[in-house]
């Protein structure tokens, strides 16, 4: 295989691993057909930056112009294989970690898949609420590998910042106060980055320059910072996290600009719009009020504690509300607020 060829196969691995659109566009196949063969996850981790655009169609057409009868066959046994770590990850009450199961087949252990009971033992490896090093270290006990923490961390941070999951939803289908808690949580675990300006979308070399036309003074001086750390993640400001839930769309897993009723405003703007609100001294116990300090806004995750993107070196935090300085709070007035569903009793 053409050197070309790899190259273009390497940028097809993370667009598939990272976008659900394109993953359902493009085979599996074209996936993994190198994957398995000549890519190290060293490599992989370091293309896990920048702009990771690419014209799926024509890249598609060509690959499979230069696959042989071989190739495809290869290519078939890798999508089944996929296909069944999903469904046993699925049967065994993993499946929100599914990706995570294939992503090591591809990366580490595709050697290993020919193996009477690949994929029961890869299942094997998991465990709820698990850590990245228990899971490798795991692993590596099982099939005797190497993989190293930080390689998989780096992959999987790229990953999983890009990836949202609605599954713990309330009611995806409409925008209220639980949801909104729900995804500040699933931003703070993602590790999502802060840039100025920016509202959960994938940052993308393209969209930092236009941050740094759009907003030189604000975005510019910590550009480095930028590229070298947030670069392919997701990013948002503080008001962006909040608006980007509001403009997320569940059906096309988009975020779109000042939809479903959210109109672009700032942080002050958020609270100044706001009906319902008072004092900091006076926070009721709601989940998914916005907390405010001026020129800032933050997500009130119950118990005491907030999730807020708090700057470019910090990006998105979790932090206790009486450490920091907030002076009020509000329920936004662009999502409804709705009572946490209560649990179900086993009858007497």
């Amino acid at each position: 295989m053409s050197a070309a060829v790899g190259a273009a196969l390497k940028k097809v691995l993370v667009a598939i691993l990272t976008e659900p659109k394109v993953l359902k566009n493009i085979l599996f196949a074209i996936l993994v057909v190198v994957v398995a063969m000549i890519l190290p996850t060293v490599f992989v981790v370091s293309i896990f930056r920048g702009d990771f655009e690419v014209d799926t169609a024509s890249l598609q057409q060509y690959v499979e112009d230069n696959l042989s009868a071989a190739d495809i066959v290869l290519l078939t046994n890798v999508e089944n294989t996929m296909e069944a770590i999903e469904e046993a990850m699925i049967e065994a009450e993993l499946g929100s970690e599914a990706r995570t199961a294939q992503v090591l087949y591809v990366l580490a252990l595709s050697d290993y898949a020919s193996q009477p009971g690949f994929v029961s033992r890869l299942v094997s490896c998991f465990r709820p609420e698990q850590t990245d090093s228990q899971l490798v270290n795991a692993v590596n006990a099982e099939f005797g590998t190497n993989i190293q923490l930080q390689d998989f961390s780096n992959v999987m941070r790229n990953i999983r910042s890009r990836q949202i999951n609605t599954s713990t939803y309330t009611d995806p289908g409409t925008k209220n106060n639980l949801d909104l808690v729900e995804w500040a949580i699933a931003a703070y675990n993602a590790d999502w980055g802060y840039v100025m300006g920016t509202y959960g979308l994938v940052l993308t070399e393209d969209l930092l320059e236009a941050k740094l036309v759009q907003l030189p003074d604000d975005v510019g001086p910590y550009e480095e910072f930028i590229r070298a750390n947030y670069l392919g993640l997701r990013t948002a400001d503080c008001v962006g996290l909040i608006k980007g839930y509001s403009w997320y769309d569940v059906d096309t897993g988009e975020i779109g600009y000042a939809t479903n009723g959210h109109p672009d405003v700032g942080a002050d703007q958020l609270y100044n719009n706001a009906t319902e609100k008072g004092p900091i001294s006076t926070l009721p116990e709601i989940p998914g009020l916005i907390l405010h300090a001026e020129g800032h806004v933050g997500i009130y995750i119950g118990g005491g504690y907030a999730i807020e993107a708090m700057g470019t070196r910090y990006g998105v935090v979790k932090t206790r509300v009486a450490n920091r300085n907030w002076t009020g709070w509000c329920k936004s007035p662009y999502i409804a607020y709705v009572e946490e569903a209560p649990e179900e009793q086993e009858p007497a």
